[in-house]
């Protein structure tokens, strides 16, 4: 039976390349990064909006090298797995937010297992969307402190321990600690802060890297009442009286969701406030790289800067984000960037600055910043491929491939002819609002050529073709929960009861006792199937009303299969919530 290797074990097996460092021998410093979670490029203060308050993030910016062209992909799960690796996402396995195509394999190496290897100590605090079972969690992944809600957010199915709060699913969560539930008292935001700031002060005396990753502002628009008092009487959509950037109108809806969403900023402008106080009372300040990014366009309509699109787009609204970096000790502050850079480019600029080695087993899409920092010139224009549809990329739908200010955008069939494509020149129109596809068709043939090359390669990655499956019944995980975020099957699986649902799995051999969770109550007098490959168990059921089953003491071989769940009752075919699985010999 195929086993993932242990992130140590690959490291002590992978040829490294060292690279040039800023950092000198035994000066390593501690790294801090921030990334929150639809907040788009106009939700800060600094980026021109003229509602939200954001004092703390405001200042950090002016001390920072601000990297003014910045991009991430166009949703959450591939811009973390492209954060964490340097690689573009298809390349890790993750190809979705949810339908099983958001856990990432587990022969990646993350910035994490990069650090641990110079003796850091590793946390991540908040989302991690990159996969909830063994192999694939942060633990599994080079953390060695993680305090994280499931999935792609609180409140989603994935996230079963916070779904049925409903609109109370922000506050007094049972989180994952170190991969056991554990229940915390107040608002998110707050506790994940505040298990950073504790792992900061435990860890000050060696190297730390602090993954912060709030789930604020996401949906569901959850906020303590004060900072929603703070913008309830507010007009998001006034204050750009005579500005001609093209702007999308606001409706009530709109209006209220920016609203709630500013008020989830200011509480972690409020929040990184105390985490930036504690690094000063500590004296680390100087010796540590504080990131802060965002990792998509916003979800709603409202202000972004005049540019088009949102989260979902590849046009610069969905792609753009605010990139800030601070290191006094290192790097001259309070300038801008106008380079094109991305999140492919953190883990190779982090290798540099601390010193540290870089995977040559595999390709790494991103580069080091650090000439940039320096001043250097030499930077070639290379290309930036941005796509997003579900299950998989849909050959020229919401498709982009960018070089130097030429931007290719595809929203056309198949076999489409080049008048059907759209190019923009982002420094002479940075709101994309002139087409110049048919004034330089010589160019947008290059620029096509490109795509099409790229787009073969990364559908064609190892990881997407043999998507990481699941490991069930080893002592790094028993018992086990499956959720619906990590299915696959039907397309769009989410909280239906009659829908076709599995999880790729590699089963250890053994006795299990297996329980299903049920949506809602369910009848009497059907039958609960369980496949794994071609071995299918099955039991009536005869209590009516209950929302759990449970299997005890299957026997289940050693095979890697797709596990199938379903309750059978008059013609109907009931997919669990959530399936736990304990082998208890």
């Amino acid at each position: 039976m195929k086993r993932p290797i242990p992130y140590l074990l690959l490291f002590c097996i992978i040829y490294m390349r060292p690279v040039p460092s800023v950092a000198q021998q035994g000066e390593r410093p501690n790294v801090i990064l921030v990334i929150t979670d639809d907040q788009g490029y106009g939700d800060l203060g600094i980026t021109g909006n003229p509602h939200v308050k954001t004092p703390t993030l405001d200042a950090f910016a002016k001390e920072s090298v601000r990297l003014t062209n910045f991009y991430v992909s166009p949703v959450c799960a591939p811009t973390r797995a492209s954060l964490m690796t340097g690689r573009y996402s298809l390349r890790t396995g993750i190809r979705d937010t949810y339908n099983g195509g958001a856990i990432m394999a587990s022969t990646e190496v993350t910035i994490a297992e990069m650090l641990k290897q110079a003796d850091y100590r590793t946390g991540i605090f908040g989302k991690w969307h990159l996969g909830d079972n063994y192999p694939s969690r942060p633990q599994d992944q080079g953390f060695d402190e993680s305090v994280i809600h499931l999935a792609g957010g609180m409140g989603q199915v994935g996230d079963f321990t916070t779904y049925f709060k409903g609109d109370r699913s922000y506050f007094d969560p049972v989180l994952w600690h170190n991969g056991k539930q554990e229940a915390y008292i107040g608002y998110c935001s707050d506790i994940f802060a505040d298990q950073a700031i504790r792992f900061i002060e435990k860890n000050r005396s060696n190297p730390f890297f602090c993954y912060l990753s709030f789930n604020a502002p996401h949906t569901p628009l959850q906020v303590p009442q004060k900072y929603y008092d703070r913008y309830k009487d507010i007009d998001p959509s006034s204050g750009f009286k005579d500005d001609d950037r093209p702007f999308t109108e606001m409706t009530e809806k709109d209006k209220e969701d920016a609203r709630k969403v500013y008020a989830m900023v200011s509480n972690i402008d409020d929040n990184l406030g105390r985490l930036f106080q504690k690094l000063k009372e500590l004296k680390l300040e100087k010796n540590t790289i504080v990131i802060f990014m965002t990792d998509n366009g916003p979800q709603q309509v409202r202000y972004v800067a005049g540019m088009k699109g949102r989260k979902g787009s590849v046009y610069r609204g969905g792609v753009r984000v605010p990139f800030y970096l601070r290191y006094p000790k290192k790097i001259k502050g309070n300038r801008d960037i106008e380079t094109t850079a991305a999140h492919i480019d953190v883990l190779p600029t982090l290798a540099e600055i601390c010193d540290l080695e870089v995977p040559r087993d595999r390709k790494l899409d991103g580069r080091s910043l650090v000439p940039l920092f320096q001043g250097k010139k030499e930077w070639q224009e290379r290309l930036l491929f941005f796509y997003w549809t579900r299950k998989y990329p849909v050959r020229y739908i919401n498709m982009a491939l960018q070089q130097g200010p030429y931007k290719l955008v595809a929203q056309t069939n198949f076999d489409a002819s080049l008048k059907d494509f759209e190019m923009y020149h982002v420094l002479n129109d940075p709101y994309e609002q002139k087409n110049l596809a048919m004034e330089n068709t010589a160019m947008v043939q290059r620029l096509k050529n490109e795509m099409d090359k790229t787009y073969h390669e990364l559908i064609n990655s190892e990881n997407l073709l043999n998507p990481p499956p699941i490991i069930v019944g080893t002592q790094n995980e028993n018992p086990i929960f499956l959720n619906r975020n990590d299915a696959s099957g039907e397309r769009g699986i989410w909280n239906q009861e009659e829908v076709f649902g599995k999880w790729k799995v590699v089963l250890t051999e053994g006795l299990y006792n297996i329980r299903f969770k049920f949506v809602k109550p369910i009848k009497k007098g059907g039958k609960m199937f369980l496949e794994t490959g071609s071995l299918i168990n099955s039991m009536e059921n005869d209590t009516d009303g209950t929302d759990s089953l449970e299997m005890t003491g299957v026997s289940l071989p050693d095979m890697e299969c797709d596990l199938i769940p379903f309750y059978a009752i008059d013609g109907k075919r009931i997919f669990p919530f959530w399936v736990e699985m304990e082998r208890i010999q």
